[in-house]
């Protein structure tokens, strides 16, 4: 039997649906919610993402600023635009594109956030406080594999969830979520890096197997449990131009019960989890 398919437009459009909502009050009231993007590269995949950000935003009626800069300008650059952003009082929200250039150190970026407009989590006070169980917002992607599997009614708590890459930005944000005490974690996390001696001894023996380390097609149907669930993050941009994950989607199929389609699967959702960290921000009678 072929598995269940976790697409994720039928879990975004809702969310979408109640962010349009509070923009169109939030604009009655006088404010227009505004993201600034902040890009730093020339990959065409990450133009893509800076994109669709933007265009996702336009549909539900958020106001945006695109700030680009080419790769190897100074890291100086980057920071005073960071800071521009975060001091105007037009912007509410600001998202940094990941990964930066090797000459700028992500942890010198994110502290140029103003933390109550840094709507990805990266400042090390939003961080501090999503590992406290107290998050100002959740990550976009944390956000998106927390409602994929609430909607589609898999349960985490007392499961075996491996997570697959340990970045910053989703591996190490995403495994503290699953083990939190809450509604959605209480999973048992294993984080596997480059750096793992045996991957397949651990997704092997997975109940959930959460991919976002970047690499087309590290795992396969046979580093699989029968009956796990696969829910890959990643959206790698081959050569040929054609978009694949972290899984290979054809050998994984014939052996899981439910895993995502790449893409269709935790990228809308991760959009509109976005969205919604903007409306929080812009909305000032939730700040904190």
């Amino acid at each position: 039997m072929s598995p269940e398919l976790l697409r994720g437009d039928p879990v975004a459009t809702p969310i979408l649906e109640r962010a349009g909502e509070r923009v169109e009050r939030l604009r009655e009231e006088g404010t227009v919610p505004t993201l600034g993007t902040v890009l730093m590269s020339d990959d065409p995949a990450d133009e893509r993402f800076v994109e669709l950000k933007h265009e996702t935003c336009a549909d539900v009626g958020i106001a945006t600023r695109d700030v680009r800069l080419e790769p190897d300008a100074p890291a100086e650059r980057l920071y005073r635009e960071i800071e521009r952003l975060s001091d105007d009082s037009g912007v509410d929200a600001v998202f940094v594109q990941a990964p930066l250039p090797d000459h700028v150190p992500l942890s010198a970026a994110r502290r140029r956030l103003d933390p109550a407009a840094d709507v990805d989590c990266l400042h090390p006070t939003n961080l501090g406080r999503l590992v406290a169980g107290e998050p100002r917002f959740v990550p976009a992607t944390t956000a998106a594999v927390d409602r994929l599997l609430s909607a589609y009614e898999i349960s985490v708590a007392g499961a075996d969830v491996v997570v697959v890459g340990r970045s910053g930005a989703i591996g190490r944000p995403l495994a503290n979520r699953l083990l939190q005490d809450r509604s959605g974690g209480n999973a048992t996390v294993t984080v596997c890096h480059s750096k793992t001696a045996d991957l397949e001894a651990h997704t092997r023996r997975a109940d959930i197997v959460v991919t976002a380390a970047g690499v087309p097609e590290l795992v396969d149907g046979s580093m699989l449990a029968p009956e796990a669930v696969v829910v890959d993050v990643s959206a790698n941009r081959r050569p040929d131009g054609t978009v694949v994950g972290d899984v290979d989607f054809e050998s994984a199929s014939e052996r899981v019960r439910a895993i995502t389609p790449v893409p269709g699967g935790v990228g809308p959702v991760t959009l509109a989890a976005l969205v919604e960290n903007v409306v929080r921000a812009a909305d000032r009678s939730e700040s904190d």
